[in-house]
């Protein structure tokens, strides 16, 4: 499959090594080492993405505009091959492109140092802040929906009315905990009617895989870039202390282990102002800690909806894996209400020492 393309970008399979990649979740990932450069080689899910094309297209205004306006900063466009394209379909087998190998970076899995945390942080940051002078209403929605909250709710609810019955009588205590959050929809809608929360460049992804690290463990860049659209910047935010904050990931069975460590959170928020500086309105300055309650809050409602649907979104590694999660999530968002307080004042601290911020 992945041989027959490396032809159309000028490279002959012979001699060029190909290792698959496992670390991405929705693409299938291959590193390709010839004698005179190395690529990263990807086939786009075209099942999660439905319009490859309009990915590549947004990417392609993004990498312009970059060009132009920010010439320095490393941006990973995609190669154009033989016939003149950034993306190649090939019958049967899906949509294709590649990216040059950046010699010298790794990416990691899982924060372990607020270190790491805040290098992500700051380049998230960093890309929104290149780009606050695009029009984000350009680029096309990818994932149509991806972090609409009131839809997510609405799903939930949904599933208690045509979800398995069982599981919904097993899963009671937790869906009247979820409820009991649910002034983070109301939110949410208020956020979307106010003019000083601003639709910006928003990657929508921003787990630590996404970022690239050199030797020194400084971040270089965020990669990853098929769910870049207009968004707002509580779902970067949001992703990051939602996958960052907690020394066990959306998987761990024993809750017991979840946690929302302050330091990482302060990392995040040292490093996401660091780049963002005066672009956060007031207005969004006071949304920080909502934007994890935000996020974590969706992913819950997503595993649970999932779980009582009879797993038909996420799929299920072994019995009640989603519902599992989804009590992961919601033991996650407990622990940042119950130190909302303490990270608040670490906010509200790191606000302090930057003058220019607008209050």
């Amino acid at each position: 499959m992945i041989e027959k393309v490396l032809g159309i970008y000028d490279l002959d399979p012979q001699k060029c090594r190909i290792e698959p990649l496992t670390s991405g979740l929705i693409n299938n990932t291959w590193k390709v080492s010839c004698p005179d450069a190395e690529f990263i080689f990807q086939r786009i899910n075209h099942h999660v993405f439905k319009k490859p094309l309009e990915v590549a297209a947004n990417i392609r205004m993004v990498a312009r505009y970059l060009e132009e306006h920010s010439p320095g900063y490393l941006f990973v466009s995609p190669v154009v091959n033989s016939r003149g394209e950034d993306i190649h379909y090939e019958p049967e087998e899906g949509y294709f492109r590649a990216f040059p190998y950046i010699r010298g970076s790794h990416t990691i899995n899982t924060v372990t140092t607020p270190k790491e945390a805040f290098e992500a942080a700051l380049q998230f940051g960093k890309f929104t802040r290149l780009l606050a002078g695009f029009e984000a209403r350009l680029l096309h929605f990818t994932i149509p929906d991806f972090h609409n909250l009131t839809l997510r709710y609405e799903q939930f609810r949904q599933a208690l009315t045509t979800g398995d019955e069982q599981r919904i009588r097993q899963s009671q205590e937790m869906i009247d905990q979820l409820q009991r959050f649910s002034g983070l929809v109301e939110t949410f809608e208020n956020i979307r009617r106010n003019p000083q929360v601003r639709q910006r460049v928003t990657h929508h992804d921003t787990k630590i895989s996404n970022v690239l690290f050199d030797e020194n463990g400084k971040g270089l860049c965020v990669i990853d870039l098929d769910t870049v659209m207009p968004g707002y910047f509580i779902s970067d935010a949001g992703d990051m202390m939602r996958t960052y904050l907690s020394p066990a990931n959306e998987e761990e069975k024993d809750f017991s282990r979840i946690d929302v460590r302050e330091d990482v959170f302060g990392a995040i928020v040292n490093g996401y102002l660091s780049s963002m500086g005066d672009e956060l309105t007031s207005e969004e300055q006071k949304l920080i800690i909502y934007a994890g309650s935000f996020m974590i809050y969706m992913q819950a409602l997503r595993f649970l909806t999932d779980h009582l649907n009879r797993d038909v979104y996420y799929g299920a590694r072994y019995p009640d894996h989603n519902f599992v999660r989804a009590g992961n999530q919601l033991a996650l968002l407990q622990c940042l209400e119950a130190k909302t307080g303490k990270l608040q004042e670490i906010i509200d601290n790191e606000l302090k020492t930057r003058s220019h911020f607008i209050f």
